[in-house]
C-alpha cells in the first residue's frame, strides 16, 4: 500500500513566541526525531495532517514525511508519536513525528474490533468490552488496521483474554491475562437487581418519614401541655 506523503518545512528555532506566530497563521509547529537522524523543528498544514489521519490505519498510519528546506534529508519514513489537542476545540497545535526503518521493529496500540453475536447475548445477556485497544510489536510494515476478535462462542458468564487471541506477523505485549470481552447476566437480572435497590432506598425513606412525623407529634403534645399548665 502507497504511503501518503505530508509536506512539511523547517523552522528556524524553538520558541515558544513563534509558536504562536504560527497557529495565527494557520500553521502549527512541529518536530522531527530518530535514533539515526538529528532533531528538527517543522512547521505545517494542521488540515493536511488531518487528512493524512483520516484512513483506516489512523494514527498507526505510516507517513512518507516530505522535509522541505533542509538541505539533502528528503523524506523521512515516519509514525505520529505524540499530538497535542486543544481541550476546547479539538484543534492540533502541535505534532511529533518519529522516523522509523522498514526492517526494525515497533511498539503500537491497536484497536480491537469485537465480531459476531455471542450465545449469550441472544439470550439476554450483555457483551462487555472491557479493553479497546491491544499494545503489539511487529515490523511497520505488519502494523494491522485492527484486530478482529469473534465473541460468537461466548456464553453468558465466558469471557475471552488476552491469552486467547493470535495476531499474525505481530507479537501481543502484556504482562497480564488481562480480559478483552466478557458476556454478563441478561438485563432483566440486572433490572430486577436496580428495582430491589430502589425498593429499599424508599422503604428507608418511608421509615425516615414516619420518624419525623413522631417527632412533630411529640413537640404538639408538649405545646398542648405548656398551653394547659398557662
Amino acid at each position: 500500500m502507497e504511503r501518503p506523503v505530508l509536506v512539511v518545512e523547517t523552522r528556524e528555532e524553538f520558541k515558544k513566541g513563534n509558536a504562536r506566530k504560527l497557529r495565527a497563521k494557520g500553521m502549527i509547529p512541529a518536530v522531527f526525531y530518530g535514533p539515526r537522524s538529528k532533531t528538527l523543528p517543522l512547521v505545517l498544514d494542521p488540515k493536511e495532517l488531518k487528512k493524512t489521519l483520516q484512513t483506516e490505519a489512523g494514527a498507526n498510519v505510516l507517513i512518507d514525511l516530505d522535509i522541505r528546506n533542509a538541505g539533502d534529508i528528503g523524506r523521512k519514513v515516519v509514525m505520529v508519536k505524540d499530538l497535542q489537542i486543544h481541550p476546547l476545540q479539538r484543534s492540533i497545535l502541535h505534532a511529533d513525528f518519529y522516523e522509523v526503518a522498514m526492517d526494525e521493529l515497533v511498539n503500537v496500540e491497536v484497536p480491537i474490533h469485537l465480531i459476531g453475536k455471542s450465545e449469550g447475548v441472544k439470550v439476554g445477556g450483555i457483551l462487555e468490552q472491557v479493553r479497546r485497544v491491544i499494545e503489539i510489536q511487529c515490523l511497520p510494515g505488519d502494523i494491522p488496521k485492527f484486530i478482529e476478535v469473534d465473541v460468537t462462542a461466548l456464553k453468558i458468564g465466558d469471557s475471552i483474554h488476552v491469552e486467547n487471541i493470535h495476531v499474525e506477523k505481530a507479537k501481543i505485549l502484556a504482562e497480564t491475562n488481562f480480559t478483552i470481552a466478557t458476556v454478563v447476566p441478561p438485563a432483566a437480572e440486572e433490572k430486577k437487581v436496580v428495582e430491589e435497590a430502589v425498593a429499599e432506598a424508599a422503604a428507608e425513606g418511608e421509615v425516615k418519614e414516619e420518624g419525623k412525623e413522631k417527632v412533630k407529634e411529640k413537640e404538639e403534645e408538649k405545646k398542648e401541655k405548656k398551653k394547659e399548665e398557662k
